[in-house]
């Protein structure tokens, strides 16, 4: 299982720290969620956070755009240093062009699916996108319920990855914890976002060792 940690649950006091606690750990990769208060009801942090991020970061950067009009930012996520770049199938008019605009400019390509967006949308692309992010909350703030109609929303990805022959991972973010962990690989998860249920524990890397073991 990969892991990425979300920082958008960490102590941002001590953010070079939690930074070092996650370079030091077994996590993969480090979720970074942008949000712009219009495409979600909540803003979080730009670039100059991530550029700050990337200094200190060991792990690839895994930045999720919940923001409107994704394409304009393409090239500054690339220049900041993100190695995985994902928007939304909602906030994109062209997504295919949006994806090529991603890959050219150096990345691997994401799509994510609010919780009311089928999975079926993306039967027509899904051979060129490098991962698919499925919403398990409604996205904006970080420490919600689990939303149960994921199980089956990433198993029909999953059936639809496998008709296509694609490579596409399935990542899923929101509620993601130690109890449905297990449940999350069995549909078919290859990538757990995980935020509060590591920053929030008194012991991170043993969350995120059991995380990769399940």
């Amino acid at each position: 299982m990969i892991v990425s940690p979300s920082i958008l649950n960490s102590d941002f006091l001590n953010l070079g720290q939690q930074i070092n606690l996650l370079n030091n750990s077994h996590a993969d990769w480090i979720h970074l969620d942008i949000m712009d208060g219009v495409f979600v009801p909540n803003i979080s942090f730009g670039f100059p956070i991530i550029r700050q991020i990337k200094k200190a970061a060991k792990k690839p950067l895994d930045v999720h755009l919940m923001i409107v009009e994704p394409d304009r930012y393409i090239n500054e996520c690339a220049d900041c240093g993100a190695e995985i770049l994902t928007v939304h199938y909602e906030a994109c008019t062209h997504l295919h062009r949006t994806l090529q605009q991603i890959k050219n400019a150096g990345m691997k390509a994401g799509v994510s699916l609010n919780p009311h967006t089928p999975v079926h949308l993306l039967d027509e692309i899904l051979p060129m996108i490098d991962m698919v992010l499925i919403m398990s909350v409604n996205p904006g703030f970080g420490g919600q319920q689990f939303i149960e109609h994921s199980y089956k929303k990433i198993q029909l990805l999953k059936h639809l990855i496998v008709q296509h022959n694609a490579s596409t991972l399935i990542q899923v973010d929101g509620g993601v914890s130690l109890q449905n962990a297990e449940a999350l690989k069995k549909a078919g998860v290859d990538v757990l976002v995980c935020g509060s249920a590591i920053f929030q524990s008194s012991d991170p890397d043993a969350v995120i060792d059991k995380l990769k073991l399940v």
